[in-house]
């Protein structure tokens, strides 16, 4: 809820949240709880903050797949409140494809899927995660520009990339933020979205994500309106909720709030 209460103080209309349940039920905390625990503050904070949201569940890659397996079972009652399954945690050593079979059964128990990939890890495991685990967004994927064939398969199929700049550059994926790629990745026509990672702990909240990468790669106006559109495009909100928002945004971009100082 304190997570919320902020980015609603930074006009956030919608999040999609991610939690690591077995970093919880690993030290003898009940699935449910924590599902209900981060469902009510979703929900609270959709009646108070008027912010819409997902939830999605992540399996830590570093534990087995049989882990992961008995995760997705634990989460089976709760489909209407969980919205997706991904994948994160240390991401070299664990490609997608450990995590075949897991994707398989949530896709089948109508769970859309994600994974973070192309990170830490190489172009590769972009190609295990949209090939295995038949992912509707890739995580970060920072790396897809080492593979001219994947990016241009991006491209084509208009694959969302969650990418989460601050977050990068304290993972050391890129040694400082006018270093970052993802100018290069909006001008190759990617659908990139900035994000927030954990910002807790990377360091920034979504608002801080969008000002670093403004102020380091000189991203003008139409750089930023094609990232938030991005944003709203990638989400898994209804069709009519997404063009609400898309309204919104061009209502405002028509008008825009100039900051000096």
């Amino acid at each position: 809820m304190a997570y919320l209460t902020r980015v609603a103080s930074e006009h956030v209309r919608h999040v999609e949240i991610f939690f690591d349940p077995q970093t919880h039920t690993d030290r003898g905390i009940p699935f449910e709880t924590v599902v209900n625990g981060l469902s009510r503050a979703l929900k609270d904070a959709q009646k108070k903050l008027h912010i819409t949201s997902r939830l999605i569940l992540c399996f830590l890659r570093h534990l087995s797949a049989e882990s992961a397996m008995q995760t997705l079972e634990q989460a089976l009652p709760y489909k209407e409140i969980i919205a997706a399954v991904g994948l994160d945690s240390s991401e070299m050593g664990h490609p997608p494809e450990k995590f075949t079979a897991v994707f398989e059964r949530a896709l089948a128990e109508g769970f859309l899927t994600v994974a973070h990939a192309g990170e830490e890890g190489p172009p590769g495991y972009i190609w295990q995660a949209l090939d295995q685990l038949k992912v509707s967004r890739i995580d970060h994927g920072v790396r897809c520009v080492e593979a001219p064939a994947l990016v241009q398969r991006l491209v084509d199929e208009r694959m969302p990339l969650t990418v989460c700049p601050l977050s990068n550059v304290k993972l050391c994926v890129f040694k400082e933020m006018t270093q970052h790629n993802l100018k290069e990745m909006l001008d190759l026509g990617l659908c990139v979205t900035v994000n927030s990672d954990d910002p807790a702990y990377f360091g920034g909240y979504v608002t801080e994500n969008y000002l670093a990468v403004q102020k380091a790669l000189e991203l003008n106006q139409q750089d930023i309106h094609q990232l938030a559109k991005n944003g709203i495009e990638a989400s898994f909100l209804d069709p009519e909720s997404k063009q609400s928002l898309f309204q919104e945004l061009e209502r405002f971009m028509e008008n825009p709030v100039v900051v000096t100082g």
